[in-house]
């Protein structure tokens, strides 16, 4: 008796997009940050969901571009972090936190914001 051999055709299951914690999204975003700034970013201040980017991490408007380029390397064009600051008005983004980042990026992926 030999065994018949039955041939199931594959069918790719499209990706979902996954919930992401507020914690991931802080821990790879201060990672990200890090990588912009340098390590002395760390040295220097705690960053938390309540840093300002400007009063508490100096964050320069280029380091603001090379933010937005990893989040776009690490996320895809779901984060388009330029395009959020271009829909705030000046105030907004001087007083932006790292928090109301985390915020947008976990909208954009659809997982779940505010305190992780």
């Amino acid at each position: 008796m030999t065994a018949e051999t039955t041939t199931v055709p594959f069918t790719p299951v499209q990706p979902r997009h996954v919930a992401v914690s507020a914690d991931a999204i802080l821990a790879e975003l201060v990672a990200m940050l890090v990588e912009v700034v340098g390590e002395e970013l760390l040295i220097a201040t705690t960053v938390d969901r309540d840093s300002s980017f400007n009063a508490d991490l100096a964050i320069e408007s280029i380091e603001f571009v090379a933010l937005a380029e990893k989040l776009e390397n690490r996320y895809g064009s779901r984060v388009d972090f330029m395009a959020f600051l271009a829909e705030l008005e000046m105030d907004e983004i001087l007083e932006m936190t790292v928090g109301t980042l985390v915020d947008y990026i976990a909208a954009q992926l659809g997982g779940a914001g505010g305190e992780g």
